[in-house]
């Protein structure tokens, strides 16, 4: 966590403001996010069927990238009032708008992977 006027932190959000693949690549980038949003390309999921699908990921690091997923407009928590409690995630408008990208990266992904 960083302090919000430390040097980096500026920086990082400067970058943000004037470069669209820096921003782009701080809202999706890292080991998970592009995994989750890659499943939720398919539709709603359940918590749990996020993480059986993804089962090399902590729980702990998959309930940090799905809230910032959730507060960078990407994804919506659905909460149903049930016994026990019901919680499913679905991409947003926003993030559907990622799918042809997330789709041209695996493609490149297939086509240069060494194997």
């Amino acid at each position: 966590m960083r302090k919000e006027n430390s040097t980096n932190t500026i920086n990082k959000q400067r970058n943000e403001q004037v470069c669209g693949m820096f921003y782009t690549l701080s809202v999706v980038g890292g080991r998970w996010k592009p995994a989750i949003l890659w499943r939720l390309t398919h539709g709603k999921m359940r918590y749990s069927e996020l993480r059986d699908s993804i089962s090399i990921v902590t729980e702990r690091m998959l309930v940090l990238q799905l809230r910032e997923l959730e507060k960078d407009g990407l994804i919506k928590r659905l909460v149903y009032a049930e016994v026990p409690p019901r919680v499913e995630y679905e991409l947003t408008p926003k993030g559907i708008s990622l799918v042809p990208i997330l789709q041209s990266l695996s493609d490149w992904g297939d086509e240069n992977r060494m194997g």
